[in-house]
This record gives C-alpha cells, sequence and structure tokens, in this order.
C-alpha cells in the first residue's frame, strides 16, 4: 500500500504541531521552572559537622523578572553557610536594582564570586547555531555596551564577600578556614591563575587549613587543569547552562566551552572520574551550575530546568 499525499501532510502537520508545541514548553514553562539542587560531597576533614554552600549561577537577569528575584531571595531560607556566586549575574544595563535585591539576603551571608561575561559586556542578539561551532566565541561587528560591573563588585566586596579574579583568599566560615582561589572569565580569556605558595596562599600560613576551594566562572580545561594542580579540594563552576537545550536521556548537546557534555551540570570528577568512583582516585571534585537564566535573546530551556545548587560538604 502506497503513502497518500495526504498522509505526507498529515505527517508533517502533526511534526510541525509537535515542534511548535515543544517551543513554547521551553520557551514558556521550562525556561521559568527553577529547581533547587542539592548534593553531598564529601571532601571535609574527618570528625567535621557538615558545611553548606549555595551555589549560585548565570541568573542573567533582567528588569521585570519578578518571580526570578523572589525565588533567589527565598533561597536564604535554606540558612546556608556560605554563598558562592559564579558569575553571568545580569543581562541588562537597568538591572542593578533587581539583582541587588534577589541577592540581599545572601549579601549578609559569607561568601566568595567571580565575574562572568555577561557581567562585563551586555548580551547581543547572535545567531544561536554558532554554539554548535568548536568555538563560538565570535566577536561582534560592533562592540557592546559595557555593564557598570565595577559597581556591582564594590557592592559585593562592601557586603563581605571576597572577590576571587585571580586571586587567592581566605575565608573563616562556621568555624572553619578556608582558602580560596578563583580566576576571571576564561570565556573572554582573561584568566590569570595565582601562583602556589605566594603571599595569598593561606595553606603557607602559620593556621590549618580545612578546605581548599576553586572558583571559576567557565570550566575550561585549563582552568580546571590548573585547580587540580593546585589541589583544590572542590572546584566550582557555572557558565555551560548545563547546555540550555538537551535531549531527554541524552543530556547536553554542547557546553560553549571546551569542557565534555558529559560534565555539564553536576556533580563530576577532574580529569577522571568522580572520586568516589572506580579510576577516580586521583582525581578533584568539580559541580558545575547549570544556572538559572538565559541570555534574553535565547530565552528557552529544555530538558535542562534552570537551578541553584546546596552543596552540602561532608567528611567521607
Amino acid at each position: 500500500m502506497g503513502i497518500s499525499t495526504s498522509d505526507v501532510a498529515r505527517t508533517a502537520g502533526a511534526v510541525a504541531l509537535a515542534g511548535a508545541g515543544a517551543l513554547a514548553y521551553a520557551s514558556l514553562v521550562e525556561v521559568r521552572w527553577y529547581t533547587l539542587r542539592q548534593v553531598t560531597v564529601p571532601v571535609l576533614p574527618a570528625g567535621q559537622d557538615p558545611l553548606r554552600i549555595l551555589h549560585l549561577s548565570d541568573l542573567h537577569l533582567t528588569p521585570g523578572q519578578r518571580r526570578k528575584v523572589d525565588w533567589v531571595k527565598d533561597l536564604a531560607s535554606l540558612d546556608p553557610h556560605m554563598v558562592v556566586d559564579t558569575g553571568d549575574n545580569w543581562a541588562h544595563l537597568e538591572a542593578m536594582p533587581a539583582l541587588l535585591e534577589a541577592l540581599e539576603p545572601h549579601l549578609a551571608v559569607p561568601g566568595a564570586f567571580v565575574l562572568g561575561s555577561n557581567d562585563y559586556i551586555a548580551p547581543a542578539p547572535k545567531n544561536p547555531a554558532r554554539y554548535l561551532l568548536p568555538d563560538a566565541r565570535r566577536r561582534p561587528a560592533q562592540t557592546p555596551p559595557e555593564l557598570p560591573w565595577r559597581e556591582l563588585t564594590s557592592r559585593f566586596r562592601s557586603a563581605g564577600w571576597i572577590d576571587l579574579t585571580n586571586r587567592r583568599d581566605v575565608l573563616k566560615v562556621d568555624g572553619r578556614v578556608l582558602s580560596l582561589v578563583g580566576t576571571d572569565d576564561a570565556h573572554l580569556d582573561r584568566d590569570r591563575f595565582p601562583d602556589a605558595g605566594d603571599a595569598d596562599d593561606a595553606r603557607t600560613g602559620p593556621t590549618p587549613v580545612d578546605l581548599h576551594l576553586g572558583i571559576t566562572h567557565a570550566p575550561y580545561r585549563r582552568v580546571l587543569d590548573a585547580m587540580h594542580e593546585d589541589d583544590v579540594d572542590l572546584a566550582i563552576a557555572g557558565h555551560t547552562h548545563g547546555g540550555q537545550l538537551a535531549l531527554p536521556f541524552w543530556g547536553a548537546l554542547v557546553t560553549n566551552c571546551d569542557l565534555d557534555t558529559r560534565r555539564a551540570k553536576g556533580l563530576h570528577g577532574w580529569p577522571g572520574p568522580r572520586p568516589d568512583q572506580p579510576g577516580g582516585a586521583g582525581s578533584t571534585w568539580m559541580h558545575v551550575s547549570a544556572g538559572l537564566g538565559t541570555s534574553p535573546y535565547a530565552p528557552v530551556r529544555f530538558a535542562c530546568r534552570p537551578e541553584a545548587t546546596l552543596l552540602t560538604l561532608v567528611a567521607p
């Protein structure tokens, strides 16, 4: 029995309808369907109580995103010991008031931050297909406007958050001494990993360090390799949006950096498997957040809900 013209038309119509439905879901439902991930990482010294870190990333906040602002503020009810912000906080010149409102309760908690590319410059319309290229960092024909990032970092620092832009520092949290190292955004080639053992390396001082954290925006391999060499206990990053558009039962198609897609979000090991899995004895723990937002010019997510993460660090 042959296939009639009407059969082909019905099939094409069904495919088009399914595609339209998926796009509507991705742009109207999932992109605003915020979720909290809770992850346990066994990195503390033996005998210590758990340490809770709220990981925020890639809010890409714009004016008018009331629901996102309220949702982020409500995360304060988790009562974290520390907040880590891995950048791309906003996406609009007028987003400062909304961002400070969203982060207001978190700025009262000990924290550390780095910036991402969209903290420095406003996003511009781009062809989404470029993300399928080996390197999506094609420069725009016109320079987009600079965002007031200096004021943003000043506000964060004034609240007590530690700026880890290509530097080291130390933070006392819940009776623990945390050694910190961070980099500027590798996606813009602004990263310069600090030398080990320099004057700001808390591990060289007289006070014992309980934990060594590495914090960056974009998890490029060179940064993760440097953190691995620096013996961080946990590397924390964002940037990838978890792929943003993923395939069910498969995962991310891209990461917008040179990190492999199977590590696009969640808790993993670097450079090998997780330290608690076979073959992972020499690896570093790494957490990559899928983030809470998107570019305003590509406001869709599919099979990759926007997220924040509560990292509960425990003794093995």
